[in-house]
């Protein structure tokens, strides 16, 4: 598998004050299993999918702790010149390109808006090793209260072409997909009143299961809180949850699905 084509959401993972709990709770709703914990970097546990790495939970760095998150990393070639494009264009860079043994080289950073996601380039470690299956991430969702921002900064730091979702049945609806040629790899929805105001923009990360209701019912019964859904759409069934901890996911059954694509219209 080689590195992933620039841009391209390439991994995920999360910090977690209680990572036994988030271990259980995660093993539960999605079927992961984990590997050791990587005493020379903080403790970095993977977990896996039917044997393949799909994502990694680690605890809090000392000065770190706080609200639990998932963060979606984007795939680059050089982060130090993937850095200066984000700065470039109204970013901010949270963590300077940082070498992780021979495994690759990272960055944290915020778009204009204040969504937080990762930059990744590759070394041994290429990223999601399965995507699209029972366990595994599909999609990633750039939630933001202020779109124009998100839609001027994030194809200017990658080669994303833009399209707009047109949906006659939800005239007020503000979605932008973001492509790499002809794969569409990421979208964005504007936060609408329906998002209480403490809950800042993010960027939401979707993971596949094979039974949407199924999965909402163990993250409940695991003290997780159901946020929207389950909801059925030509993408698939879905629903928005936090864990107990109080990071923010989806689940999605990619295989039940209802209504007909909506239309698309280029933008850049």
């Amino acid at each position: 598998m080689a590195a992933q084509p620039e841009g391209t959401p390439c991994w995920a993972d999360a910090m977690f004050s209680d990572v036994e709990g988030a271990k259980s709770f995660y093993g539960d709703v999605l079927g992961w299993t984990f590997g050791e914990a990587s005493s020379e970097y903080g403790n970095y546990t993977q977990a896996y999918a039917d044997g393949k790495a799909v994502a990694a939970v680690v605890p809090p760095m000392p000065g770190q702790e706080g609200q639990s998150a998932w963060c979606l990393y984007l795939a680059s070639p050089d982060a130090a010149a993937t850095a200066g494009k984000i700065r470039d264009n109204g970013g901010t860079v949270l963590m300077e390109p940082m070498q992780v043994g021979d495994f690759g080289s990272m960055l944290l950073a915020q778009d204009p808006s204040g969504v937080t996601f990762g930059v990744w380039q590759a070394g041994a470690h290429e990223g999601f090793e399965a995507k699209a299956v029972p366990g595994a991430y599909v999609w990633g969702e750039v939630f933001t209260r202020e779109p124009e921002k998100a839609d001027a900064f994030f194809p200017a730091v990658f080669p994303y072409k833009v399209q707009r979702i047109e949906d006659e049945s939800m005239p007020d609806l503000d979605f932008k997909l973001f492509n790499l040629g002809d794969e569409t790899v990421l979208g964005r929805m504007k936060m609408t009143e329906e998002f209480p105001p403490e809950v800042p923009p993010y960027l939401n990360v979707y993971f596949t299961v094979e039974d949407c209701d199924a999965a909402v019912e163990r993250a409940t019964k695991g003290g997780g809180v159901l946020r929207f859904g389950p909801m059925g759409s030509p993408f698939g069934r879905f629903a928005a949850l936090s864990d107990p901890q109080g990071a923010s996911f989806s689940v999605i059954d990619i295989n039940t699905t209802e209504g007909e694509m909506p239309k698309t219209t280029d933008v850049t």
